[in-house]
């Protein structure tokens, strides 16, 4: 039996591990990305993974989960925000196969996140499941019939750009904006607040971040309810660090939910948060592999 190396990229951190191919993950490790060092540091830094792992035994594939935006076909990311400088052309899928001799696949990490979700998460089995993160900014994957949906350019489901009616969907209802609103409100700088710390205020009584968490969940009603009516999902599961707090979150999503959408679409789209945690990319990159290697 063989195993496949598989590596989930961030803007913060590098996880990576093996899986067999049973769909155990075998081992898991973090090393920091130091993404302001650009496009080829992370290229080393795969390659001595992969490298190690090479050494030790029968690697089958090296998958790989990505931040940016990625073409899957020729396993290259051909764009990138400045967080991550000189990174779009970086070419993981021909420079790892040629040094390597081992067939190597690479997707985007919230469509591997979202894939993740459809193959062993809360939206397996649905026909068609919209899956968001919600964090820095706020990304989106569509999953029809096990399949990750990627447009005309590989650039489908970029929610997160969505126009409403205050601005762009993750610069009103994103982790960031969030923090961002209850700083302003407390006349703090923003490096005081994290999202941890306003649903822990919150729950004590703080009505700025209770306005904060109110106003979040409204503008994520409106950004999902679009969605929900161009592409008509069974299912959107939410994911993203602050996306745990679901038991504050989960009831109020579904009332902005129901506000915004007609009754006959409310009543037959589920609401999930995401299964897999940190481990989402690494089983995203997987199920890439062996949905291109059938």
């Amino acid at each position: 039996m063989g195993n496949y190396v598989t590596i989930d990229i961030g803007g913060t951190n590098i996880k990576y591990g093996l899986i067999d191919d049973k769909e155990t993950l075998v081992e898991a490790h973090e090393i920091p990305t130091e993404a302001h060092k650009g496009g080829p540091e992370i290229m080393r830094k795969v390659q001595k993974i992969v490298a190690d792992y090479a050494q030790t035994g029968s690697i089958e594939g090296i998958c790989i989960s990505s931040a940016g935006m990625v073409d899957p076909d020729k396993g290259e990311i051909f764009y990138a925000g400045p967080q991550i400088p000189n990174y779009a052309g970086t070419q993981f899928k021909k420079a790892l196969e040629e040094e390597f001799s081992i067939p190597c696949e690479i997707e985007n990490d919230v469509n591997c996140a979202g894939l993740a979700e459809v193959m062993s998460g809360h939206g397996k089995g649905a026909k068609i499941a919209v899956c968001l993160t919600i964090g820095t900014g706020i990304g989106g994957c569509l999953v029809a019939d096990g399949q990750v949906f990627h447009g005309f350019s590989n650039s489908a489901c970029e929610v997160g750009y969505l126009h409403l009616p205050d601005g762009a969907f993750q610069d009103v209802a994103s982790t960031t904006a969030l923090v961002q609103y209850v700083a302003d409100l407390h006349g703090d700088d923003p490096s005081l607040w994290n999202g941890r710390r306003i649903f822990k205020e919150a729950t004590e009584g703080n009505t700025f971040c209770i306005k904060g968490i109110d106003r979040m969940v409204g503008y994520l009603g409106q950004g999902i309810a679009n969605i929900c009516y161009v592409v008509n999902p069974e299912i959107v599961i939410l994911g993203g660090g602050i996306m745990g707090q679901e038991a504050i979150l989960r009831p109020r999503i579904q009332a902005a939910l129901k506000a915004a959408l007609v009754p006959s679409i409310a009543e037959k789209t589920k609401l999930a948060f995401a299964y897999h945690q940190n481990t989402a990319g690494m089983f995203g990159a997987y199920y890439h592999f062996k949905n291109k290697h059938q």
